[in-house]
């Protein structure tokens, strides 16, 4: 049972839990009008990567961003946790909070977890914003190959008890040095924000949400493209790129029914959230001013 949150927090955002079937979501809120928007974190994050972003958005809009489950302050996973465990989480979160339907924004490897959730609960989600993700089964799986300058941290992670292996004691370590080599703007991760992400990570047994996440990714190539093939998104769709080029779009433009939407953050990483929250904003504000007219 998770009672407190001790972690930090921004002026005119509230912490709560969401106790679901099986599990416990933390979850902050902000913003008290407007159509709902729900922030969903990759990797190496939680919904504090969102913490600059959100003020931008609780302007005009009720903003929710969840730590998914196994990270941040959410109940720490179960050794066999996967994208579509967490695509039902957010489902059900959706429905505790009566929220639906919102619009969906994720970041990095959360993209699988959100195709599952439009995918098998369409009547949740308005929109659909993909900043810096892809898909298994279009091309992400080959960020894994190291012999092609994929990344050493995806097998790491998912191989089954080597991230406490050799990880423990050494999170903050570990986490710098992602946020370094993903990052193109000096300064953008403080020290607060590492330490802030290194509190959970820190966590006995926090590195399981990662693995499952990650293990997903390796795996289930064949079943995303079989959903996307028989219930491409119809809700609309921007992707935004920022490190990763046009790779978001590219991919998100084969699983949609109709034209995306596209924005390109110039000059910003992989993790715009926090490098560039006004300019990330800018661009989820106007496609939703435009997606709510139509």
């Amino acid at each position: 049972m998770i009672e407190t949150v001790p972690g930090r927090s921004v002026d005119g955002v509230v912490h709560d839990v969401a106790e679901l079937a099986g599990t416990q979501l933390h979850y902050v809120s902000a913003g008290t009008s407007g159509s709902p928007i729900l922030l969903v974190h990759g990797f190496p994050e939680t919904w504090w990567t969102f913490h600059r972003l959100i003020p931008h958005l609780a302007a005009g809009h009720r903003v929710i961003a969840v730590d998914l489950r196994g990270f941040g302050d959410s109940a720490v996973a179960d050794d066999d946790h996967d994208s579509a465990t967490a695509a039902e989480d957010l489902h059900r979160l959706i429905a505790h909070l009566g929220l639906g339907p919102v619009h969906l924004a994720v970041q990095d490897i959360a993209g699988g977890t959100a195709l599952r959730l439009v995918a098998t609960h369409p009547e949740d989600v308005l929109s659909l914003t993909a900043v810096e993700a892809g898909l298994a089964g279009f091309g992400l799986e080959a960020l894994a190959d190291v012999t092609h300058g994929g990344s050493w941290h995806i097998g790491v992670l998912a191989a089954q008890g080597v991230p406490d292996l050799l990880l423990a004691g050494r999170e903050q370590e570990f986490l710098a040095a992602m946020f370094h080599a993903m990052t193109a703007t000096p300064g953008s991760v403080t020290e607060e924000d590492l330490a802030e992400f290194t509190r959970t990570y820190a966590r006995p047994g926090a590195w399981r949400g990662a693995a499952g996440l990650y293990r997903s990714m390796l795996t289930e190539g064949a079943e995303l493209r079989a959903l996307a093939a028989e219930d491409p998104i119809q809700v609309p769709v921007l992707a935004v790129g920022a490190g990763g080029g046009s790779f978001t779009a590219n991919t998100l433009a084969q699983v949609a029914a109709a034209p995306i939407a596209t924005a390109q953050l110039d000059g910003v990483g992989h993790h715009a959230a926090l490098e560039a929250p006004a300019e990330l904003a800018a661009a989820v504000l106007g496609f939703l001013a435009r997606v709510e007219l139509a």
